[in-house]
């Protein structure tokens, strides 16, 4: 029986919450160091269109989109001893169809630039746009509806619902999004077939393995046909055969259908992959 969210059934309405803040779309409250006012939707404050599509030129002289855009952008967390700087004055861009690697020491700003990028968290100062959208432009409202239609998560844990059958874990996201039953039933089969899991559709998390979760997440991240892929940690709870496998479908993805994918990780494996590496030490990016 098809998950659907009425609702009429608390438990199911419980379910929902759980799967939206698992996958980043629940909405967030901005910390009082980021000073960002809460317009609501895809407006800046000043009440234009936030979104600004932006381009770039390739080597050889071709336009080609730029999806991710930081200016400036850092990110100090107040503690009771003293501040912590985690980014600092980061400039950073990814052209359409990149697969760039976040790479550095613990500490180093990986995950909190990845989180800023994916509208997780806000900066203390500075810019970020993705897919043309100034992120400093958007309130919560905002937010929550970039990372439903223009951002995909995977994350180190999953985050998948333990209730809900693979196919429904896929296609919970497009029916956030208001897509018709029968097409996001199609949508969310396709999206699992390209990952080899056809005939795990049925089964829950715990009836997979962790690769097998691990691409459950993905196919629930591509689902939505997102600008962008963002990825922390994706192989850490992997064995080095399954790790493998899950980087020749993050591969695939990129090279064949053009998906644009942002990874933060210490494993040199997937920095291998990954056909630009940005190294980040104490905040700051070292090389990219």
């Amino acid at each position: 029986m098809a998950f659907v969210v009425d609702g009429t059934c608390p438990r199911r309405i419980a379910y929902a919450a759980e799967l939206a803040c698992a996958t980043g779309l629940a909405q967030l409250r901005p910390p009082a160091a980021a000073g960002r006012a809460n317009a609501e939707g895809p407006w800046r404050q000043d009440g234009r269109d936030a979104e600004k599509p932006a381009q770039t030129r390739r080597s050889d002289g071709r336009a080609v989109s730029t999806v991710v855009t930081c200016r400036g952008l850092g990110r100090t967390f107040e503690t009771d001893a003293v501040p912590v700087h985690a980014l600092r004055g980061v400039d950073f861009d990814m052209a359409s169809g990149e697969w760039a690697s976040l790479a550095g020491p613990s500490g180093s700003g990986k995950s909190t630039l990845l989180h800023l990028v994916g509208g997780l968290d806000r900066p203390s100062y500075g810019e970020v746009a993705v897919g043309g959208v100034d992120l400093g432009g958007l309130g919560d409202a905002g937010l929550a509806d970039l990372r439903l239609h223009k951002i995909g998560f995977v994350f180190q844990a999953y985050n998948l619902v333990p209730v809900l059958s693979a196919l429904e874990n896929v296609e919970f996201i497009l029916q956030l999004q208001g897509v018709a039953q029968a097409e996001r039933r199609r949508r969310a089969k396709d999206a699992l077939n390209a990952l080899g899991l056809a005939e795990m559709a049925g089964r829950r998390p715990g009836e997979l393995s962790g690769g097998q979760q691990q691409r459950v997440a993905i196919a629930r991240a591509i689902v939505t046909e997102p600008v962008l892929l963002l990825a922390d940690e994706p192989t850490a709870n992997l064995d080095a055969g399954t790790t493998v496998e899950l980087l020749e479908v993050l591969r695939e993805l990129n090279e064949r259908r053009g998906v644009t994918i942002l990874t933060a990780t210490h494993d040199p494996t997937v920095m291998a992959y990954a056909n630009r590496r940005v190294h980040l030490r104490d905040g700051r990016i070292a090389t990219q």
